[in-house]
């Protein structure tokens, strides 16, 4: 499967921002999708996975209750609403795939995923 990410961008803390994954390929339900991101002189570190169809959602501690993460299967698609942005969220952030196989709170780490997205810039200005 290729994924592609999208709408990244320079924003204000506070403020908010959407990014999209398109997925292409193979049979976008087949897969767990999740966002990663990895900031300047850091290690990749995961920010939210979804199950297949949508019904179970996992998030790393620091995006949750501000970052949501959906998809719409007819659109090969998964999302990311960021709200309340801050300077931390700065990085570049990745879309990832991996194998509809164990329960969603064990895709926090790389090696669950076999697909990666290219990366989107989200900048958070102070």
């Amino acid at each position: 499967v290729q994924l592609q990410a999208s709408g990244g961008g320079l924003v204000q803390a506070g403020d908010s921002l959407r990014l999209s994954c398109a997925a292409s390929g193979s049979t976008f339900s087949f897969y767990v999708m999740g966002w990663f991101r990895q900031a300047p002189g850091k290690e990749r570190e995961f920010v939210a996975a979804i199950s297949w169809s949508g019904a179970s959602t996992y998030y790393a501690n620091s995006t949750k209750g501000r970052f949501t993460i959906s998809r719409n299967n007819a659109e090969n698609t998964v999302y990311l609403q960021m709200n309340s942005l801050k300077p931390e969220d700065t990085a570049v952030y990745y879309c990832a795939a991996g194998p509809r196989r164990w329960p969603i709170m064990v895709y926090t780490t790389n090696t669950r995923y076999n697909y990666w997205g290219q990366g989107t810039l989200v900048t958070v200005s102070s």
